[in-house]
């Protein structure tokens, strides 16, 4: 470094400096070259930093909802037309049910005529229709099954009816347990909101142990049919597949579903790996299989895999 550094003196004043002066020059210089390429690392990272702030969802791939407070998104001019349907537009209504499919008709007559007061009388032909939509008080239908032991006078054997088939054994019937399922699967309520549904609108008073028995019953009974559903797709000639994220238990979960033309199976599970994938299909799938470009399902072969 020496070296360098005396070729910007005349040799003459380098070959006069003493040595101890030469070896703090170079000293001084080695810093400086740190020093420059600090400063330049730290230009570098200046800049990166200072692009990412300019970065909003008007100049880069960023979602609006990431934009800071301050930035001001440009107003678009208002336009000539009024708020609300323009002159021209098809009008949107409920189709009204079919009357014979109503539970109750009301007429409303008038009595007399607003002009002169005279009595009136008949039908009109064609009235102006109105269907108001309502939802019956429920009460809970509640069945006693009164299971009788009877004593033979002959031997004194004590005899007791057999259950009838399709009587529940339990407290509720499946439509209960169906609904409870509802709540709490399709709907994700918890529990404790699933049990305050049950009561409040249904009368059905039922305890949180309860409701995880009902969920664990209900699990039972559909296992076979969602296996023949799995069957189902594993046996198709095209499947959809697709994932994404899921909250099971409190931990991070994948939401798996395989479509076909007549029957969707969903499937959650831990891991978003390609096993899932596998498994859903199953290792005897030979049909088309649609997806995205992710990675698991990259094991399928190509010439029987479209990309969406």
């Amino acid at each position: 470094m020496a070296m360098d550094t005396h070729l910007s003196l005349p040799q003459d004043l380098w070959e006069q400096t003493p040595p101890a002066v030469q070896a703090y020059i170079g000293t001084l210089a080695a810093r400086v070259v740190a020093l420059e390429a600090l400063v330049h690392s730290l230009e570098e990272q200046v800049r990166t930093l200072q692009e990412q702030l300019r970065k909003n969802s008007r100049n880069s791939s960023r979602p609006p909802s990431s934009d800071p407070p301050q930035l001001q998104r440009p107003r678009r001019p208002r336009g000539q037309r009024r708020r609300g349907g323009q002159p021209g537009h098809p009008g949107h209504t409920r189709t009204l049910i079919p009357v014979e499919e109503v539970d109750e008709v009301v007429a409303i007559k008038p009595d007399q005529c607003c002009g002169c007061h005279a009595p009136l009388s008949g039908d009109d032909p064609t009235p102006f229709r109105h269907q108001v939509i309502e939802i019956p008080p429920i009460k809970p239908l509640i069945t006693e099954y009164q299971w009788h032991q009877l004593l033979c006078p002959a031997c004194g054997e004590t005899t007791r009816a057999p259950w009838p088939a399709g009587i529940p054994s339990g407290t509720y019937g499946p439509r209960v347990h169906a609904t409870v399922a509802l709540c709490t699967g399709s709907y994700r309520l918890s529990k404790r909101t699933t049990q305050q549904v049950m009561d409040d609108l249904f009368g059905v008073p039922m305890s949180v142990g309860t409701i995880s028995q009902s969920e664990q019953a209900t699990t039972e009974v559909v296992a076979e049919p969602v296996e023949e559903a799995r069957a189902f797709v594993h046996e198709q000639a095209v499947a959809h597949l697709d994932e994404t994220s899921w909250r099971q238990g409190g931990k991070r979960a994948w939401l798996w579903v395989a479509v076909t033309s007549l029957v969707t199976v969903f499937l959650v599970r831990m891991s978003r790996g390609s096993q899932v994938a596998r498994e859903l299909l199953g290792e005897q799938f030979s049909g088309i299989l649609v997806t995205d470009r992710y990675s698991a399902y990259n094991w399928y072969p190509v010439r029987w895999r479209q990309v969406c």
